[in-house]
């Protein structure tokens, strides 16, 4: 078995276990965060789906993402100025965006936790690792400034 079918087994899984039925519809979204590598959009979550069951509306899997985030097997993240993007949930991290050519980087969540200590003392703020999204530049495009 492989790693695409492992996570979507594990999704459908915690449906099971939530006493929710598995349908078609659910398996092909699960499938879809299970072999991408990105975070995607629910926009682009429906159109990998509707490719491989194209009955299923996007109304359909907005309340499918909506259920496997309460069932703790997807997240959302706020990147920057983009549209909300959807990951299968692993250990906490933060993203790096970069600024101009828009890559995400998955930073692990230990990066975050003198900042996270900081802002909890200084500012009586909780940091919600899952959801942190730093802009900036990644490599490559820091090389093409010179800077």
């Amino acid at each position: 078995m492989n790693a695409t079918n492992e996570s979507v087994g594990d999704i459908v899984g915690a449906v099971r276990a939530a006493g929710k039925r598995v349908t078609n519809a659910k398996r092909t979204v699960a499938h879809v965060l299970a072999a991408s590598s990105k975070h995607l959009t629910a926009d682009q979550i429906a159109l990998a789906a509707q490719r491989e069951q194209p009955d299923v509306s996007q109304s359909t899997i907005y309340r499918i993402l909506d259920e496997f985030e309460q069932l703790h097997v997807v997240e959302h993240a706020h990147l920057g100025h983009s549209a909300t993007v959807y990951h299968l949930a692993r250990a906490a991290h933060g993203h790096l965006v970069c600024a101009n050519c828009g890559v995400t980087i998955e930073a692990p969540a230990a990066h975050f936790d003198a900042l996270s200590r900081e802002l909890l003392r200084d500012f009586d703020f909780l940091l919600d690792r899952h959801h942190v999204a730093i802009s900036g530049l990644c490599g490559a495009c820091h090389a093409l400034r010179g800077s």
